[in-house]
């Protein structure tokens, strides 16, 4: 964290109260493992834009605390989604009632400085992902921007794609030469007309592949589209479009950083699917699916590959697995704030796992044992947040200079 003195500070500093004040302020920065940005979804201020909590995790504890400046206005009506740029200098947050995503570039000190807004393409958008390494920033909206799609109407789902400036905004979205628009439709095509709701939007750790989850909300059945990620911003459906089988419901996704695999909430059945991936094409992994808890909506693996972590929204906890071969064995489950909805791990250490409560208004902060994969709460966890917390992302903290 970087301070600024104003001139009648400095003239004091030789003060014994300004040299502890110093002291603090070097230590600020020494133990401050990452910043981590906190979506909230419940309007604010004349504008009544939601708003970006922005934390700073020690790095000894976990202690979560919010910077002096936070919260800060998302740029739009309520924000759903945020991730950080690859070079981890802008942070993107999607506001869904505006159709929108705003770049905001993050200070040494983790304080946001909205820079350039984007329209996605369809309508409400509600996710984003980045592949590590890529320049490429991919956005899920709930609807296709057809005249007849509406809340009152809905449509299928559909998926758009920025190529990531040198600067981190965002350019002309990528066009789809088969329907002459710059999204790709969440068709069925056993039957093209049912409506695809999407839920949850990741990539394969190569950049190579692009999942969507999806469910049948014409009638049921959940469905993962794949889709191979052309170096040009372009997508290809794989499979040759017809989506890979996906329980009930699935609700989010989640893919390995150290493997070909990747897992799926299933919030309607309370498990955790697992597929192996081979050069695209998902097939299930032996013992799939894995039961989780109720209403399993978030899932993430730490960067090791060796654990997953669920958040199930209707127990209020997180459950912890570890990973063998892509098979998922149950550690334990672990009491968070009520209803989370998100699920995060520090960039910086792999060490701190947090949780975005939206009922409860906050965050859940746990330290990850290494070994096994249990969990620890943090010191002073949860930590209190605007209301209705619905996203968390974070970045390692950079020092200035650095």
């Amino acid at each position: 964290m970087r301070m600024k003195l104003n001139r009648s500070s400095q003239l004091i500093l030789v003060s014994a109260a300004s040299l502890l004040a110093a002291g603090t302020i070097t230590a600020c920065s020494t133990l401050t493992a990452d910043f981590v940005y906190v979506t909230s979804a419940l309007a604010a201020g004349s504008n009544q834009y939601g708003e970006v909590d922005v934390f700073e995790v020690n790095s000894d504890s976990g202690r979560m605390r919010q910077i002096p400046a936070s919260p800060f206005p998302s740029g739009g009506r309520n924000p759903v989604a945020d991730a950080p740029a690859p070079d981890n200098a802008s942070l993107y947050v999607v506001n869904e009632d505006d159709n929108s995503i705003v770049q905001f570039i993050i200070g040494n000190d983790g304080k946001l400085y909205p820079n350039s807004t984007v329209n996605t393409p369809g309508v409400f958008p509600f996710a984003i992902t980045i592949a590590s390494g890529s320049k490429l920033l991919y956005v899920l909206d709930a609807y296709q921007p057809l005249p007849t799609c509406s809340s009152a109407s809905p449509c299928s789902g559909s998926v758009g794609v920025y190529p990531i400036n040198k600067d981190d905004t965002l350019g002309s979205p990528s066009v789809n030469t088969a329907v002459g628009a710059s999204y790709w439709p969440l068709i069925l095509p056993s039957n093209p007309t049912h409506v695809m709701t999407p839920t949850g939007i990741t990539t394969a750790a190569s950049g190579a592949y692009l999942y969507v989850s999806a469910y049948d909300s014409t009638t049921s059945g959940g469905y993962i589209f794949g889709f191979t990620a052309n170096p040009d911003g372009t997508l290809t459906p794989l499979n040759g479009g017809v989506p890979f089988p996906a329980g009930t419901k699935p609700s989010s996704l989640a893919a390995s950083s150290t493997g070909p695999y990747v897992y799926a909430t299933d919030e309607a059945s309370g498990t955790v699917l697992g597929f192996q991936q081979t050069n695209g094409i998902l097939s299930p992994l032996s013992g799939s699916p894995y039961p989780s808890g109720n209403a399993p909506v978030a899932v993430v693996l730490d960067a090791t590959g060796k654990f997953a972590y669920v958040a199930n929204s209707l127990d209020a906890n997180v459950t912890a697995f570890t990973i063998n071969n892509g098979a998922l064995t149950r550690v334990a489950a672990y009491t968070t704030g009520t209803q989370p909805v998100a699920i995060g791990i520090d960039p910086s250490r792999n060490q701190y796992l947090y949780t975005a409560n939206f009922l409860g208004g906050n965050v859940s902060g746990f330290q990850i044992n290494p070994t096994d994969g249990t969990l620890l709460i943090s010191q002073f966890s949860p930590f209190k947040s605007n209301a209705q917390p619905t996203a968390v992302a974070a970045i390692p903290h950079r020092l200035p200079n650095k």
